[in-house]
């Protein structure tokens, strides 16, 4: 079964709940391992709050997801400034900011950025899925008639 949708979202905070929930709820639908489940949402959460704390000027950005064919890639698409590179070093342990990557590589199968300098940065997040021990069997569902 494949999956897609995309979230455009205001930069501001509250909108990350929104895709946990949206995300993990389609991931466990269709029965993926909850450690996967929370490896997806981290890395996620990481480059959302990536979108929003450095996403600017612009007020929205956008999350765009595909579940299918046994991975689940996530891209996260800001229209912020961007960097000039990726950090050539990673900042001390007691720093409070700047290992959000660090986190996203080691939690996903693959990570990539196509960063522009003046027109933004989409984070591509790939996972391959793992499964619970049960397959899922979906289930029939009547629409509610209005």
């Amino acid at each position: 079964m494949d999956i897609e949708f995309s979230l455009a979202l205001p930069r501001e905070a509250m909108g990350i709940p929104m895709v946990r929930r949206a995300l993990g709820d389609s991931l466990r639908s269709l029965g993926v391992a909850e450690s996967c489940v929370s490896d997806i949402l981290l890395a996620v959460t990481e480059a959302c709050a990536n979108a929003v704390r450095h996403g600017g000027p612009a007020n929205r950005y956008m999350v765009e997801v595909s579940i299918g064919h046994g991975r689940c890639d996530v891209r996260i698409i800001d229209r912020g400034h961007g960097l000039p590179r990726m950090p050539d070093r990673y900042p001390p342990t007691d720093a409070e900011h700047g290992r959000g990557i660090l986190i996203m590589q080691a939690v996903v199968d693959e990570i990539s950025f196509d960063i522009t300098p003046g027109r933004g940065t989409t984070v591509h997040l790939r996972k391959h899925l793992a499964w619970d021990d049960e397959p899922v069997i979906p289930r029939q569902r009547a629409l509610a008639a209005v």
